[in-house]
């Protein structure tokens, strides 16, 4: 966008939604940017109506749009291809609806989730949107971002418990999905593709969600196994037992020594940060938990544990928040850190893990590992300060990850990322076997490619 488009597109904009809410100024835009690509301006509209006459500008003028909310999450995914105006979506922050007697609320995009949380605690009731960056990031970035949560594991992640969805498509259309009653059988779940999309489909303006009531009592697990052979073994035995735990997590060795010693809430539970952890979570009246409690030791002791402690209730709170921050802590624990996602069958697990730690080996590269729900692997590479030798070694390390497909089937993702590497991921990604319908999903919410355009590897 030109200087003198810029200041004839912004007065058009500012009749919109007022001068005080648009914003062309270099300091301003400057905390908008993507991977070192600044918005020539950004805008702040009150509400959906004015987002979807913005939008339909953008599209006029072919301008590119990415809307944001905390901007907690825009380093995820790979360098847009364009970026011309910043949607700031944080103006939203409505309740528009909320029956605690029928467990739904629809909320505004722009509320955080801490908020959100405060307001239903109030209802004794929440929402197990329990995911990284949770103190500052909106709840619709939540949901465009698809980071998920520890608590998936009985929850299901938030298309599970995403009802419905009001957004403004490509065109500038106003549009909604689903409903607000968890019943709703009408049309189709186009909602759920909003999860993960990274804003490239559509402007978030309202969501609608099933929410659920707080058990007496949350308390943890803690198993501690010589090797991950006995600790994946214990994760299978739980997952054929009739127990049904809120989450299931192990942790490597490294990833112990980096989050749970001296500065841990959790000190004071003495882990043994040389061994493998499996964090089990589970809730209910004080008589369910103490069944628990015992029905999982004995199963810890089936698998030949080393060490099995229970955690109470603040203790259980203060090892959530661990896990669920997980991710964004790996990305912060080398100034070049890496992080990957990846997804595999739970049967596959294991021959994953081994390879992913074999390849960071051999590329001479610390690693270190979070296991969720028995089939998601958070993967992050943390290259040594000073090592010239690192960008080799990523390469390496993305083509060996890449030679294990049509050997093992799962999915993988970059959730962060050195700006300067993402085009080594992006050359070196497993292309998706069905790209085409990427792109015609594409198409159909946005066919003029104006919302966040190759923030998916392929350009997409």
């Amino acid at each position: 966008m030109s200087s003198a488009l810029t200041s004839s597109i912004a007065s058009r904009f500012e009749n919109i939604v007022g001068s005080a809410f648009v914003q062309t100024e270099a300091n301003a835009v400057a905390d908008y940017g993507v991977d070192g690509l600044l918005p020539s301006a950004v805008v702040l509209p009150e509400n959906a109506e004015q987002a979807a006459e913005i939008v339909k500008i953008a599209t006029r003028e072919k301008f590119a749009v990415i809307p944001c909310g905390a901007r907690t999450s825009l380093s995820i995914g790979m360098t847009p291809s364009r970026y011309d105006v910043a949607l700031d979506m944080t103006r939203l922050q409505g309740i528009a609806h909320y029956d605690p007697g029928d467990l739904t609320i629809s909320v505004d995009a722009g509320m955080r989730l801490a908020e959100l949380a405060r307001i239903l605690a109030e209802k004794n009731q929440f929402l197990p949107l329990v995911v990284p960056f949770f103190e500052n990031a909106t709840i619709g970035g939540a949901i465009a971002s698809g980071l998920d949560s520890p608590l998936r594991h009985f929850y299901g992640t938030a298309r599970d418990f995403l009802i419905g969805a009001e957004f403004v498509d490509g065109t500038g259309a106003l549009a909604k999905s689903g409903g607000r009653v968890v019943k709703n059988v009408t049309g189709y779940d186009f909602h759920k593709l909003l999860t993960g999309s990274l804003g490239s489909l559509a402007v978030i303006t309202r969501l609608n969600f099933r929410t659920y009531p707080v058990q007496p009592s949350r308390r943890g697990f803690l198993a501690s196994f010589a090797d991950e052979i006995h600790a994946l073994a214990f994760i299978r035995e739980l997952a054929a037992s009739p127990l049904t735990p809120t989450l299931v997590e192990a942790i490597t060795p490294e990833f112990a020594k980096l989050f749970l010693q001296e500065k841990s809430p959790v000190a004071s539970l003495r882990l043994d940060v040389h061994a493998w952890t499996v964090c089990v979570g589970f809730e209910g009246s004080s008589e369910v938990c103490e069944r628990y409690a015992r029905d999982l030791g004995r199963l810890a002791r089936m698998a030949s544990t080393q060490d099995a402690i229970s955690v109470h209730d603040s203790q259980f709170l203060s090892l959530l928040e661990i896990l669920r921050e997980a991710p964004v802590s790996m990305s912060r624990a080398a100034s070049r850190s890496v992080v990957l996602r990846l997804a595999t069958l739970p049967e596959r697990l294991a021959d994953l893990l081994r390879a992913l730690r074999s390849f960071a080996s051999s590329s001479w590269i610390p690693s270190a590992a979070l296991i969720r729900s028995g089939s998601i692997v958070y993967f992050a590479l943390l290259p040594r300060e000073g090592d010239e030798t690192a960008t080799k070694q990523i390469a390496y390390f993305c083509k060996s990850v890449d030679s294990l497909h049509g050997q093992l089937e799962f999915n993988a993702s970059v959730l962060f990322c050195p700006r300067v590497w993402k085009s080594e991921f992006d050359s070196k990604a497993h292309v998706p076997e069905s790209p085409d319908l990427q792109r015609r999903v594409k198409k159909a919410f946005d066919p003029n490619g104006t919302f966040a355009s190759g923030r998916f590897v392929g350009g997409i």
